[in-house]
């Protein structure tokens, strides 16, 4: 019965094509213009360090600054929607969103972004870094989550006093084209598995949609090893032996948890660049898009994520070199010089992780480079 569903819905996917291979990233004179949406919480002492990076490597990109926070107005998403739109890309801080219940109304601006835009894979790369990783594992992990149905389509209402219903939205098309994506990607990168996440014994038509999907196109592509693995099993599995996942494809809740316990992994939410990527636009952020909003002013906060999510965005409009060169900065403070922010066992401040990396791209910088 699922089968032939599925059959029948087949007709609305749209081939996925590489993403990004018609991007029209704005170039002007042989510089670069980024939306830079700095959010809430840690956000702008994240993007200051970005800033400040880029300015020490002589990066050629300047940035349209879009503020959006917590208690903004829908023009202000609109605004920043736009600059994306303008521009093809963008790097952003997380927009907290407010979870009282007489807010149910206004949607977190966050998630309007992303399906405005249609960022339909969220991708993150989760690797054990030598020495900052809290547990001896080797983890290599590549996360693909749908970005843009599932549990986040803010459908739930209070038919009665104290009865709500949550409505979790999987259609074929989307759940088809996240995984072709994974399996290209898995391709391409030259991985050898994907493990589809889900929770089908349950919601047998929800999960059991997404599932079948997966298997049908695991079928397109012979030679990478498909499996699948129940999402309570899957949490259990990898905090006692994640080396078994290779690139793992989830809907858009599971992505968001099975992210969160893959970078506790690897050090914590300052360590790990997320990228949301469709057809047309691609925005960069830290991987567990965390507000930080209990150390914002400190000064504590670990610049790494944002600033590896920075070079990913270098590497995606072309600026490779620049790219390479801030990540050996970056590996060169935390990892030989040991300058490091509390959360990974250090004690320096994010100005001074930041310092340091910015002196090694002037020590090395190959273009002379005017204040």
């Amino acid at each position: 019965m699922l089968a032939r569903s599925l059959s029948a819905r087949r007709i609305l996917y749209l081939p996925c094509t590489a993403p990004g291979s018609g991007r029209k990233y704005s170039k002007y004179g042989g510089r670069h213009t980024v939306a830079m949406i700095p959010g809430d919480g840690i956000g702008p002492d994240l993007m200051k360090s970005v800033e400040r990076v880029f300015k020490a490597a002589c990066v050629p990109v300047d940035f349209e600054k879009v503020y959006v926070s917590t208690n903004g107005t829908e023009e202000e998403t609109n605004e920043a929607i736009t600059a994306i739109k303008r521009n093809g890309v963008a790097i952003k801080g997380n927009i907290d969103t407010k979870f009282e219940k007489m807010d149910i109304d206004q949607k977190s601006a966050n998630v309007v972004i992303r399906t405005s835009l249609d960022l339909f894979a969220n991708v993150l790369k989760v690797k054990s870094v030598p020495t900052i990783s809290p547990r001896d594992h080797k983890v290599d992990i590549r996360i693909i989550r749908e970005n843009t149905e599932g549990e986040y389509t803010n459908l739930e209402h209070e038919g009665v006093p104290g009865v709500v219903e949550s409505l979790k939205v999987i259609t074929a098309e989307k759940s088809l084209r996240i995984a072709k994506f994974a399996f290209e990607y898995a391709r391409r990168n030259k991985r050898k598995r994907v493990t589809a996440i889900h929770k089908a014994n349950i919601m047998k038509l929800a999960d059991g949609l997404f599932l079948e999907c997966c298997r049908e196109t695991a079928k397109e592509f012979p030679d990478i090893e498909f499996n699948d693995m129940i999402i309570d099993n899957t949490t259990m599995q990898l905090v006692s032996r994640p080396e078994q996942f290779d690139v793992m494809v989830l809907p858009n809740l599971y992505g968001n948890i099975v992210g969160n316990i893959c970078c506790g992994l690897v050090g914590g939410p300052g360590m790990v660049a997320g990228s949301n990527i469709g057809h047309e636009y691609r925005v960069f952020e830290t991987a567990t898009r965390n507000t930080g909003s209990q150390i914002a002013g400190l000064g504590v906060a670990n610049p790494t994520a944002m600033l590896f999510a920075s070079t990913l965005m270098l590497k995606y409009i072309g600026l490779k070199s620049f790219s390479s060169d801030i990540n050996h900065a970056i590996i060169d403070t935390i990892l030989t010089d040991r300058i490091r922010t509390p959360d990974i066992g250090g004690s320096s401040t994010t100005e001074q992780v930041t310092d340091s990396i910015c002196e090694k791209l002037v020590s090395r910088s190959r273009v002379a480079c005017s204040s």
